[in-house]
C-alpha cells in the first residue's frame, strides 16, 4: 500500500520569477521516496502595466438651430399627395356650406370659387366649366371675392424662401438654410474649427461641465436649451506621444446635443476667434478627417 501526498513552495512577490516546485513524496514500505516533478518561471510584470491609466475625459456641445421653413417636397411626395387628394375628393361627401354660410353671401360665394379651383387643381382645368353659364354674374362675384380678401388682409406678398443671408452667404446669421439644421461651429486660436469644448472639473458631472462649457466659450447672450443629460455620442481623438515617445493617457469627447432658442453667439476670444452656423454637409470640409469621422452620424442629414 502507498499514499502520495505533495507541497507547494510560498506565494512568490509581485516582480519575483514565479515558481512552483511541486515534491511527491511515495510513501511505501522500503521507506519515503522524494521527487521533484518540475519548475515553472515566467517573465516579472512590470508595475505600470498592472494599474492602467484613466482616460481625460472632455464634453462637447452640438448646438442646433432648428428648421423654421417646411423642408420642400420632393416630386415623387408632390405627386403620392396630389394622387390621395384627388382620390379623398372623389369619394369624399360634399360639404354643406349651406348649413354654414348665409345664401347669397360673399362668404358663400368665395368659398364656392375656392372650392372650383381646388376640384380642377384635383380633377384637371375643365372640370366644372359648364356649370359656369353666366359669365357676368362670375365677374361679378370675383371682383367681389377680391374685395373681401383685400379688406381682410390676405393679399399681401408671402415672404420670399431664400433669405438675404442665403445669397450673401453670411455664415453667422441664424436666418440662414431656413429649411436645414444648422450647427455651431468655432475657430480656435490655432485656426481649427470644432464644436465647442470644454474639460471636465474634478467631482462634476458631464451634463453639468457641458452647460459651463458652453456658456463659457459661445457667451451669455444667447437662450440655448441642452436636450438631455445623457450624451448622444462620443469621439477618441487620435493618440498623442509625450517627449520622450512614450503614449500619453487616451482623451474622450462626450458630445450633448443643445438647441438655441434666442439671442446670439458671442465667443470668448481667449479661445475662439471665430464662429459659423453651418449645415452637415458645410461642415465636412471645415474639419480633419479623423474628427469628421467621428462625429457625422450624430448631425442631421436635412
Amino acid at each position: 500500500m502507498s499514499l502520495l501526498t505533495s507541497s507547494i513552495c510560498r506565494t512568490p512577490r509581485a516582480g519575483e520569477q514565479l515558481g512552483i516546485v511541486v515534491k511527491c513524496m511515495l510513501i511505501t514500505a522500503a521507506g519515503v521516496c522524494t521527487r521533484t516533478l518540475a519548475t515553472v518561471a515566467s517573465t516579472p510584470i512590470p508595475e505600470t502595466q498592472l494599474k492602467p491609466r484613466k482616460p481625460i475625459l472632455s464634453t462637447a456641445i452640438l448646438l442646433n438651430r432648428s428648421p423654421i421653413l417646411t423642408r420642400t417636397s420632393t416630386p415623387f411626395e408632390r405627386a403620392y399627395y396630389a394622387y390621395q387628394a384627388r382620390i379623398r375628393r372623389a369619394l369624399h361627401n360634399p360639404f354643406p356650406y349651406d348649413f354654414y354660410f348665409k345664401q347669397g353671401s360673399i362668404l358663400e360665394t368665395r368659398f364656392n370659387m375656392e372650392e372650383r379651383k381646388r376640384e380642377r387643381l384635383a380633377f384637371g382645368p375643365d372640370f366644372g366649366v359648364e356649370d359656369e353659364f353666366d359669365a357676368e354674374k362670375a365677374a361679378a362675384n370675383k371682383a367681389a371675392a377680391e374685395q373681401l380678401a383685400e379688406q381682410e388682409g390676405e393679399n399681401e406678398p408671402m415672404m420670399p424662401r431664400v433669405h438675404p443671408s442665403d445669397t450673401a452667404r453670411d455664415t453667422k446669421s441664424l436666418d440662414r438654410k431656413g429649411r436645414r439644421n444648422i450647427y455651431l461651429l468655432l475657430q480656435d486660436v490655432e485656426g481649427s474649427w470644432r464644436f465647442p469644448t470644454g474639460d471636465l472639473a474634478k467631482g462634476e458631472l458631464l451634463h453639468q461641465a457641458a452647460h459651463r462649457d458652453l456658456f463659457t466659450e459661445c457667451g451669455d447672450h444667447m437662450d440655448a436649451w441642452i436636450v438631455s443629460r445623457n450624451p448622444i455620442g462620443h469621439y477618441k481623438p487620435e493618440p498623442k506621444l509625450s517627449l520622450k515617445g512614450k503614449p500619453l493617457p487616451e482623451e474622450v469627447t462626450f458630445f450633448f446635443k443643445a438647441h438655441i432658442m434666442a439671442g446670439q453667439v458671442k465667443p470668448n476670444v481667449e479661445r475662439a476667434k471665430d464662429f459659423a452656423w453651418l449645415t452637415k454637409q458645410e461642415i465636412e470640409p471645415m474639419v480633419s478627417r479623423h474628427y469628421w469621422d467621428g462625429i457625422k452620424d450624430m448631425l442631421s442629414d436635412y
